[in-house]
């Protein structure tokens, strides 16, 4: 019996090593994958998703498994969240049953258990916004330090940097201050964060800098040409153009978008459950009223975009060169 056993052990050897240098294991893995989504070699690869938090309804439950579909292939380092995170008046505290219903059952995927970098969307404030700070100390995966806070990553092979800064855009909003669900916006220095803003970007010495806030700066969507859009354009937009800022990522309006009014690109990836018709403007790269989200690949020459809908098809590719 021992002569038998030790047999199949080495026939087993055997047909190991006779496997192509390629072949991978992956038994583990159920998921589907998503077409033609471009792979860059030795590339930081990360998601964004924003307006999302909606017990799994309104399709986000199948933008969730297309993200776990494309972390999965990218091997997506990390998941940038782009605020109304829950749906309709935040969480109330780290206990909140939200926390289980649209967020840890939702996004279950094995290749989500990674990084959320997220930042405070409109919805958020009519909660308790420091929850979702307190939430940082509790989760292995969710990271929101400060209601603003910057790092940088690295990318692979080049070894270049690639800065992110997440801002709180919200108190910036000259409206919210009248209206008494969102009086949590008092009492916010937003003098202070505009003057960490310029510090971070004046310092980083990173080869791409990208920032992420809730509000989008330019839209063809529900708020085009609404004073809301002017409060955050006015606040930020010299800044982003002073020190060159590659690209910003906001959510807010609930659609998928590529605007390029000047030198920085605009994205918007709010389509992460409820989605409202969208159109277009004279700047307008993309806009598209679907439930989806977006891929992010930086490699030291190119940061690639590609939006993906809750069906697994890619709609959209751009890339900014270096």
């Amino acid at each position: 019996m021992k002569k038998i056993y030790l047999f199949i052990y080495i026939l087993g050897l055997g047909i190991f090593a006779q496997l192509p240098a390629q072949t991978t294991f992956n038994a583990g893995y159920s998921g589907g994958k998503i077409k033609n989504l471009l792979v860059p070699k030795d590339a930081l690869n990360f998601l964004a998703v924003g307006d999302w938090g909606r017990n799994g309804e309104y399709n986000q439950q199948k933008v969730a498994d297309r993200m776990g579909e494309a972390s999965h292939q990218l091997e997506a380092e990390f998941v940038v969240s782009l605020g109304d995170n829950f749906y309709p008046n935040g969480v109330a505290s780290t206990q909140d049953p939200h926390w289980q219903v649209s967020f840890e059952n939702v996004y279950k995927a094995h290749s989500l258990m990674i990084d959320w970098y997220s930042v405070l969307g409109n919805h958020d404030y009519r909660g308790n916004p420091q929850a979702q700070i307190d939430y940082s100390k509790i989760s292995r995966r969710w990271q929101m330090p400060a209601r603003y806070y910057s790092l940088e990553k690295e990318i692979p092979e080049s070894k270049e940097k690639v800065l992110l800064v997440f801002i709180d855009t919200n108190p910036f909003e000259k409206k919210y201050y009248e209206e008494e669900k969102y009086q949590n916006v008092i009492g916010q220095d937003t003098t202070a964060q505009k003057i960490w803003l310029e510090k971070t970007l004046a310092q980083s010495t990173a080869k791409w800098k990208i920032v992420i806030g809730h509000h989008p700066l330019y839209t063809s969507g529900k708020r085009m040409g609404k004073k809301e859009t002017e409060d955050i354009r006015l606040a930020f937009e010299d800044l982003f153009e002073k020190y060159k800022v590659d690209a910003y990522f906001a959510g807010h309006e609930h659609d998928l978008q590529h605007q390029k009014p000047k030198s920085v690109h605009y994205f918007v990836s709010g389509a992460g459950s409820e989605i409202r018709p969208t159109g277009k403007a004279a700047y307008t790269q993309f806009s598209q009223s679907m439930h989806g989200f977006m891929t992010v690949s930086i490699t030291d020459k190119t940061l690639l975009v590609q939006v993906i809908d809750y069906k697994g098809n890619v709609i959209y590719k751009t890339d900014l060169n270096k």
